[in-house]
């Protein structure tokens, strides 16, 4: 069993003792109801709605979708109106990070660690997935008393139903989609698993039929049905709009004189935006949408690819100039700089929140988070003990009109060569065999002024932590 190398001891097993108060309180009490006084007695119980019910959390990932693609954010051209109604009935946040790829922001998000230290550093590791011993926030809130699904792209281990890094292996009492990172490049799969077991589409074998972020959707809205009447906590990861850039139809932007790829990536964002507005729907239908955390992010920044899928039988390039995808950043996917790893951030508030101080609806948050901090955010919003030795902060404080603790730093890297720390408003990038550059994000959010030769001192506090973030992972 791997150990955090802080403490000596096993994270789980750091885990176990602090979830273990949390299983006694909901013993023999209904799957995922937990009595009031419990949740009280809990360190950092977050204040319960109705008849001492927890809030729901809904977590949407997007992937690859750029921060300046959306209007809340700047865009001017793609319309995203759900999404940016969400904004406006919650919160908007200017300085969210992921990892600069997709399989290291899900390990990152899932267990509270950066990516110096999650099991998963790259998307070389995709494939590998999560160990056994990691514990994710599946695990935290299902022993919290939440019914766990998580709906779309997995994108961590192996392509089969029964390994270690499967989602019912990790916290999830049911899963639907892909399980393997390349094969969620399909748009228009075979098969997709449900559970442990393929759900098969012969129609897409010789036709494009059956869309794959409509198939999310459906089962995104059966799982709300079903589990309306409990605590639950559902992480659905659209695979939009990632590429290939495919899509059943490039409505409404069929008549715009652009590139075929353009036409298909604008229709992917709106048509996603579209998809989560039914989702939003269904919570108000089922009158949950004040008893519901959402949160909405992207996994990484805009992507520039196409070619390369040939395999799913796609060569439509995208160019993230065109819109404007990364905003004022450098970098794109791929990369440590801010266009890389910044990415939007939409939460609305649930009216425990909103009832504890809860910032007023449209605001915007400017302090710094990370998909590390979406762990120990959601079990203080549940009231659920976190693990020990996270990198993840709690954003709750933000939400609520209080004051945002600091990390000591962010970590990012990628490839394990690529490597960038964030400390205050200063940043340092390390590129594959080149010297540390340093940027001050407030005065140079674009990191176009390397003035790593000025401050000799700060380059040396850089290395020291890229050392730390990489010895102690």
């Amino acid at each position: 069993m791997s150990t955090d190398n802080r403490t000596g001891v096993s994270r789980r097993a750091l885990f176990a003792g602090a979830a273990a108060a949390v299983v006694a309180a909901v013993a023999g009490a209904t799957a995922a109801t937990r009595p009031a006084a419990a949740v009280a007695e809990e360190p950092g119980a977050a204040d319960t709605g109705r008849g001492g019910r927890s809030p729901n959390i809904l977590l949407i990932l997007l992937d690859d979708l750029g921060r300046g693609e959306l209007g809340s954010y700047g865009q001017q051209v793609i319309r995203t109106p759900v999404l940016d109604g969400l904004a406006a009935q919650g919160a908007r946040f200017t300085q969210a990070y992921a990892a600069p790829s997709c399989a290291p922001t899900r390990a990152s998000l899932l267990t509270g660690l950066h990516t110096g230290h999650a099991t998963v550093k790259s998307n070389g590791d995709a494939g590998k997935g999560l160990r056994a011993d990691d514990v994710t926030v599946a695990e935290v809130l299902r022993a919290a008393g939440y019914t766990t699904g998580h709906i779309g792209k997995w994108g961590l281990g192996p392509d089969n139903g029964d390994n270690p890094s499967h989602p019912n292996r990790q916290g999830f009492d049911h899963f639907f989609g892909h399980i393997n990172q390349t094969h969620a490049h399909d748009y228009w799969p075979t098969y997709l698993w449900r559970n442990g077991e393929k759900v098969h589409y012969p129609e897409n074998e010789t036709a494009d039929v059956t869309y794959t972020t409509d198939l999310f959707t459906q089962e995104a809205l059966e799982f709300l049905d079903r589990n309306g009447d409990d605590p639950f906590f559902l992480y659905l990861a659209y695979t939009t709009p990632h590429a290939p850039n495919e899509i059943p139809s490039d409505a409404p932007y069929s008549d715009e004189d652009w590139p075929q790829g353009e036409r298909n990536h604008a229709a992917q964002v709106t048509h996603v935006d579209a998809e989560i507005g039914r989702v939003l729907d269904r919570l108000g239908e089922l009158g949950l949408a004040d008893d519901t955390l959402v949160v909405v992010a992207s996994d990484n920044g805009p992507h520039s690819a196409g070619a390369k899928f040939e395999h799913v039988g796609s060569t439509l390039p995208h160019d993230p100039e065109f819109f404007d995808s990364n905003g004022s950043f450098r970098g794109i996917k791929f990369t440590v700089y801010e266009g890389g790893i910044r990415i939007p951030l939409i939460v609305r508030l649930p009216r425990t929140l909103r009832d504890t101080g809860g910032i007023a609806a449209g605001s915007v948050v400017n302090d710094p988070v990370a998909v590390w901090d979406f762990l120990p955010t959601f079990a203080e919003v549940a009231g659920a003990p976190a693990p020990q030795a996270l990198d993840g902060v709690s954003f709750v404080p933000a939400l609520t009109g209080r004051r945002q603790p600091e990390h000591d730093y962010l970590y990012w890297e990628h490839d394990r060569k690529d490597q960038a720390v964030r400390f205050g408003n200063w940043k340092g990038v390390r590129p594959k065999n080149r010297p540390v550059e340093l940027y001050h994000l407030n005065q140079d959010p674009g990191e176009s002024t390397d003035v790593a030769a000025r401050h000799p001192a700060l380059v040396r506090k850089v290395e020291r932590l890229f050392a730390d973030a990489v010895a102690e992972g």
